[in-house]
């Protein structure tokens, strides 16, 4: 394994297309205006037919507007644009002029405040993709990172400014990159990762180019753009924008429909399932099933348009995970958790963190001993079928199977929207049940997994709350016994490699001190309260329960806690 892992962390690939004009998500910029407008159509359409009256319609655009100005009132932020009061109070003008008037008058004056509705969301949500800023931004990256590295392994100033070490001394890429790489030259490529931190559209971003492939579209959270910093380099790369506090039909259809035209036109894809970061630090359960939804429908719609002679190109779905040790917003996000936990009710993505407080943490994550691991799972097709090298679908009995006959009804291909929902739930779940095999366990996961629930087997009358409100000095394990346990879920761990349930990091072998050592030092390395430290007795301490809970999530899922005794 050990092997393996370094004959990949070192291999350079070649880019599967060189120049950048072949690149799917050239062409899409290139026609940028025609491409907007073609979503804005298909939107459109959608929506009349899901409010096919003018009642249902009128009904609809008003409680789009209402949901609008209650988060322009609520939770403005800097990125959202200037006019948008001046925008939504004539959007609700127009609509008050034709309360009175018959459905018949209504609806032509509702059809053209639909269509300005649409065609501003298609404008916000597009990406801007541009060749010259993506060469330049791909180099600062590649530049300003190199050097840090190189700063932090030699120890002297003047090495920051040489290029011995690269960044793949910090960001290991395990799993199918051969596969993956030969799904991109066979069809569409969907990435599907697992989404803990800010950082994780840039790192998918330099694993991406670093693997040779053409740039990927990929979907960022608004709040993102709040960030200078960030919105420069998801601008040059060409992310297109995803505000979660837009909850109405014509965003959410818009949304959705930018991703299915973008997959339809080739343009390899990127998008989070969770929607956002994980709060909790487990490995995501129950997955976003709207942009998931647009994979189906768009090779459904590939399908159906293909002409005779010709065939239809196929979509592929690759689950990521990305591995920390460390999470800079961790408390922000588990305080978020913990306290609506059980609650359910929407919470708005706020954000602490400005552009320095992220410049701080690359910095530190660069200048000391933590590292980044991530995990390319094998491609799956769009029914959550393993998709052979050739791009052929294989069943559970290992026979190759046509994606095309799951749209076939009664002899003929089909849109069945119902079917189609069945289908996503069916590939969110096999989405899930790969992150969790693919999923690598760092020593910092172990450490933090057996201290936690030690900790809750001590406490059996508590719940989860009442162990978090224990103060710090009745929380402390004896090191042998932390080790014996560590030793035994360690061992367990071992097992479910070997039966293909989760997979490891090569630090996690050797002896049981080390590994417990690299894992007290790398779990929440950077937060001002370290979750797990040894006392000056030797003794496992924690100065946030809290935060240690966070980290501990990253296993939960495996069953590992019946080893604990």
């Amino acid at each position: 394994m050990e092997i393996v892992e370094k004959k990949n962390k070192n291999k350079k690939y070649k880019p599967i297309l060189e120049a950048i004009p072949d690149w799917p998500v050239y062409k899409l910029s290139k026609n940028r205006k025609e491409f907007i407008e073609e979503v804005a159509q298909r939107a459109y359409e959608r929506i009349k037919s899901l409010r096919p009256t003018p009642k249902q319609l009128v009904d609809e655009l008003e409680a789009t507007v209402y949901r609008e100005q209650q988060r322009m009132k609520r939770n403005r932020w800097r990125v959202d644009p200037e006019d948008e009061p001046k925008f939504w109070a004539k959007v609700k003008e127009d609509l008050n002029n034709i309360a009175t008037k018959t459905p018949e008058e209504q609806e032509p004056v509702a059809d053209f405040i639909l269509k300005r509705i649409v065609s501003r969301y298609a404008d916000e949500i597009a990406g801007n993709f541009k060749p010259s800023q993506y060469r330049l931004t791909r180099e600062i990256v590649k530049f300003w990172f190199a050097r840090l590295l190189n700063g932090a392994r030699v120890k002297k100033f003047g090495a920051f400014w040489r290029n011995q070490y690269t960044l793949r001394d910090k960001i290991h890429i395990v799993g199918k990159v051969k596969l993956l790489r030969k799904l991109a030259r066979k069809g569409t490529v969907v990435m599907v990762p697992t989404h803990f931190s800010n950082l994780d559209s840039i790192l998918i971003g330099w694993v991406i180019h670093s693997l040779g492939l053409p740039a990927f579209i990929y979907g960022a959270g608004l709040n993102l753009f709040n960030l200078k910093i960030f919105a420069y380099f998801m601008n040059s790369l060409g992310a297109y924008k995803v505000d979660r506090r837009k909850k109405n039909t014509p965003y959410l259809e818009t949304l959705k429909l930018y991703s299915t035209i973008a997959l339809e036109k080739g343009a390899h894809s990127l998008f989070f399932p969770g929607g956002t970061r994980s709060r909790s630090g487990m490995i995501e359960k129950q997955l976003k099933l709207g942009l998931l939804g647009s994979t189906i429908e768009a090779q459904r719609n590939l399908y159906m348009q293909e002409k005779p002679g010709e065939t239809a190109g196929k979509i592929f779905i690759v689950p990521v995970t990305l591995n920390y040790h460390f999470v800079l917003e961790a408390p922000d996000l588990v305080e978020e958790y913990l306290s609506s936990k059980g609650q359910d009710k929407y919470m708005p993505e706020q954000d602490r963190y400005g552009s320095w407080q992220l410049i701080q943490f690359l910095f530190k994550f660069f200048t000391k001993g933590s590292s980044i691991s991530v995990s390319i799972g094998r491609g799956l097709d769009i029914m959550g079928n393993y998709v052979d090298e050739d791009g052929n679908s294989i069943d559970e009995h290992g026979r190759v199977i046509d994606t095309r006959d799951y749209f076939v009804s009664n002899g003929a291909l089909t849109a069945d929207k119902q079917r189609e929902d069945e289908y996503t739930r069916m590939l969110s779940q096999k989405i899930v049940k790969e992150y969790h095999r693919i999923n690598r366990v760092f020593a910092s996961h172990l450490v933090a997994y057996v201290a936690f629930n030690m900790w809750l087997k001590k406490h059996p009358k508590l719940d989860l709350f009442g162990l978090l409100r224990l103060p710090e000095e009745e929380l402390q394990l004896p090191y042998e016994e932390f080790r014996e346990t560590c030793k035994k879920v360690r061992k367990q761990i071992y097992r479910m490699k070997v039966d293909n349930k989760l997979n490891i990091a090569s630090h996690l072998k050797g002896d049981i001190d080390e590994v417990i050592k690299r894992g007290l030092y790398n779990v929440g390395i950077f937060h001002l309260k370290r979750p797990l430290l040894r006392n000056r007795d030797g003794n496992i301490i924690t100065q946030d329960l809290n935060l240690l809970y966070y980290y501990h999530n990253r296993l939960v899922g495996y069953e590992l806690d019946q080893f604990i005794g």
